[in-house]
């Protein structure tokens, strides 16, 4: 009889059955992280407040960035158990992470997004989800053929002072919809370097991994600290889509074009005047706003008009259309409700609300809006082909050539 153990009943939490309004470990969507700086900080902040997720790995080329998240991951479980990669394909090859949040720089968001669907991933990626219409394209191909749940970090589909505006747009409250507004930032764009600093030891700074498919440069640590915005290798769009990702695609969804894009792009200094093929128009512009906060947009149409922005304020006319103000929930940039819904479309598998499709339209038409811009000029669109009509300059400027070895 000797080394025979008797095991006695064994006593399971309360919390690990599920009881006192606990998820169990079995219900719950393991999540991980790739390239969280301040805004993926914030945006992985309201996924740890969803009692069904479990934040299980950071990773980071930046050694600091890496020890914030998991410091803020560890206080949330009252744990020392968040895991730290430099190396991306380590947490993607991990078997139990169900998800990641990608939040890492323009240049890496669709390959990056790419690389985890094929790992078998569900993903949610910080906007501009691509920096070129190829991108845009591959990315949504890549997450139907694979069967992953995508959601665009375009929180303001989530958002009811902007859900309440579309809907008075959708269902004819305003009249017949002519014109939709979409806010933008300034335009510009650079070709330039920064000029070369020392560059940090591998394990501080992984400065060929950051880079990754944008051509090579100097290490500059103004780059890794967010100043790549404007600079051409790393942005996307003149900086159209900072803003044009959300607001443009707001527009999309009240002209109800969701998979589809204007026909023609047409530059005036700082604004660029589009129009879909069902005559509406759409005017990326940066000034003239009502004041209603960032991210504003407009809908006119011939018998009233709704504008809205992140302040979660409302302007509309007539006043009458209060009566239809049944929504209202958080203001623009909080993306809790926008986290919640990708989390129930990872168990439910349904489509999200910025799916990778509703995405690759709204994307493709902030591409071609800003090529229009950088050319000087009026473009001509094909939505079915997604390619400029008989415009082999414009054509080129669809995708940009990957640094070795990366490829889509």
């Amino acid at each position: 009889m000797s080394g025979l153990v008797l095991a006695g009943p064994a006593i399971i939490s309360s919390r690990a059955l599920g009881k006192d309004g606990a998820v169990p470990p079995s219900e719950k969507t393991v999540l991980g992280a790739i390239g969280i700086g301040p805004r993926g900080r914030y945006v992985l902040s309201r996924l740890l407040d969803e009692p069904d997720v479990q934040f299980v790995a950071i990773c980071d080329v930046q050694a600091s960035r890496r020890q914030q998240v998991k410091a803020m991951a560890d206080a949330t479980y009252g744990t020392n158990d968040c895991v730290m990669y430099r190396d991306m394909f380590e947490l993607l090859g991990r078997d139990d992470i169900d998800a990641v949040l990608i939040a890492t720089g323009d240049h890496w968001h669709a390959l990056a997004s790419i690389l985890a669907a094929k790992a078998g991933k569900d993903v949610y990626s910080e906007k501009p989800c691509g920096i070129t219409i190829g991108d845009c394209q591959a990315l949504a191909d890549t997450m139907n053929r694979y069967g992953r749940v995508f959601q665009a970090g375009t929180q303001r589909r989530s958002n009811g002072n902007f859900q309440f505006a579309v809907h008075l747009a959708r269902s004819g409250k305003l009249g017949t919809l002519h014109t939709v507004h979409a806010s933008i930032y300034k335009l510009r764009v650079s070709h330039d370097w920064l000029p070369a600093e020392p560059e940090p030891p591998k394990d501080v700074v992984d400065w060929d991994r950051w880079l990754g498919p944008a051509p090579w440069r100097p290490y500059n640590s103004t780059y890794v600290r967010g100043g790549w915005r404007g600079y051409f290798d790393f942005d996307s769009g003149a900086t159209l889509l900072d803003w044009g990702a959300h607001t443009v695609d707001l527009c999309q969804w009240a002209n109800d074009a969701d998979g589809a894009t204007p026909v023609t792009y047409e530059p005036d200094g700082g604004t660029i005047y589009a129009r879909y093929a069902n005559g509406v128009k759409l005017v990326m512009r940066q000034g003239g706003w009502m004041g209603l906060g960032t991210c504003p947009v407009r809908f006119e149409g011939d018998e009233g008009w709704v504008e809205t922005g992140d302040s979660g304020r409302i302007e509309f006319h007539p006043a009458s259309l209060v009566s239809e103000r049944k929504r209202y929930l958080r203001a623009g940039t909080d993306p809790a409700g926008h986290g919640r819904n990708f989390l129930d479309c990872v168990k439910s598998r349904a489509r999200t609300a910025s799916g990778a499709d509703v995405m690759r339209s709204s994307h493709i038409a902030c591409h071609a809006a800003a090529i229009a811009w950088q050319l000087g000029r009026k473009v001509t669109f094909d939505p079915a082909r997604e390619a400029f009509v008989g415009d082999d300059e414009a054509n080129a400027m669809r995708t940009r050539a990957l640094r070795s070895p990366w490829h889509i």
